[in-house]
């Protein structure tokens, strides 16, 4: 069993941390989650098993900085 540390890029673009997050959020409605739980969840804890793996949801999730996405979120719920 190979012990390689798995790497992602951070997105670092306002629009692609919306797109990554809409399509998680749709993914999560489609397996017939509660996607705003799922995500504040997964945002909390950063315990990517918040997301479902349908349709790359979790992989792309990984791939924004919790400290971005929060930064913007209160940004946008300010707006700011």
């Amino acid at each position: 069993m190979e012990d390689a540390t798995r790497k992602f890029t951070a997105i670092d673009t306002k629009t692609q941390m919306k797109e990554i997050l809409n399509s998680v959020y749709n993914s999560l409605m489609i397996k017939g989650y509660n996607p705003i739980n799922q995500i504040v969840g997964y945002i909390l804890s950063e315990d990517p098993t918040y997301i479902t793996n349908y349709n790359n949801a979790r992989q792309l999730i990984c791939h924004i900085d919790r400290d971005d996405l929060l930064q913007e979120l209160v940004r946008s719920y300010l707006n700011k």
